[in-house]
C-alpha cells in the first residue's frame, strides 16, 4: 500500500489541507481516488468544489493553495521555459480589500486619517509577510493603489470634497506622510525550476 501511494505522486500537507503532485492524469486521478478512500476510514470526504485535477504545463490551469494562487508562466526571458509562480489568490485578495474597504468606510468618517492608517499599518504588514515569499509584485502594486485610493476617498468625504484631486490633492507624497504601510517593495523571490 505505502508503494502504492508513493507512486501516484507527492503529497504536500499543512493541517487539513492538501495537494497531490503527480506526474500525468492518470495517476492524478488514483491519487484522488486514493486520498477519497484513506478519508473514508476517517470518516471524513473530499470537498467536491475544492478537490479537483489541474494541469500545470503549457497553458495549464493553476490552483489555490493556502491563500496563493500557483501557476506554472512561460519566462519572457527564456521562451519555451515555464516556471511555475504563485502569487496571492483572488480569495485573499478579496479579504483584504474588504477589511480596507471597512476601515475606510463612510461610517467611519468622524475618526481621524491617523487613526485610520494605525488601524490598517499592521493588516497591511502581516499581509505583505505572509505573501512576500513568490511573484506578489503586480498584486502588492494593485492593493497599494487601493489603499491610496480609499484614503483619497475617505479624506474627501471627511472634508466634504466632492472630487478626490488626485493629482493635486491627495499625491504619493501625501499617502508617505501619513506613514501608511507601502507592500510594493516587499517581495522575495521564489526559487523556482524550469520546464521545457
Amino acid at each position: 500500500m505505502a508503494d502504492t501511494r508513493r507512486a501516484v505522486g507527492v503529497l504536500v500537507r499543512y493541517c487539513d489541507d492538501f495537494v497531490v503532485l503527480s506526474p500525468t492524469r492518470q495517476r492524478a486521478e488514483q491519487a484522488r481516488e486514493l486520498a477519497a478512500e484513506v478519508l473514508g476510514g476517517l470518516g471524513m470526504r473530499l470537498h467536491p468544489e475544492k478537490s479537483g485535477i489541474v494541469c500545470l504545463t503549457r497553458g495549464g490551469q493553476g490552483f489555490e493553495f493556502l491563500g496563493f494562487h500557483h501557476r506554472k508562466v512561460e519566462s519572457w526571458k527564456w521562451r519555451g521555459r515555464f516556471y511555475l509562480q504563485r502569487w496571492p489568490s483572488p480569495r485573499a485578495l478579496g479579504v483584504l480589500r474588504d477589511k480596507i474597504r471597512a476601515a475606510t468606510s463612510r461610517s467611519r468618517s468622524e475618526r481621524p486619517v491617523a487613526d485610520v492608517v494605525a488601524d490598517l499599518n499592521p493588516v497591511l504588514r502581516g499581509w505583505a509577510a505572509y505573501f512576500r515569499n513568490g511573484n506578489s509584485g503586480r498584486k502588492f502594486n494593485a492593493v497599494d493603489g487601493y489603499v491610496h485610493e480609499r484614503l483619497a476617498i475617505f479624506a474627501s468625504r471627511k472634508h466634504g470634497l466632492a472630487s478626490r484631486n488626485w493629482t493635486t490633492r491627495y499625491t504619493y507624497g501625501w499617502i508617505s506622510r501619513l506613514g501608511v504601510y507601502r507592500l510594493t517593495g516587499n517581495v522575495r523571490g521564489a526559487t523556482a525550476h524550469a520546464s521545457w
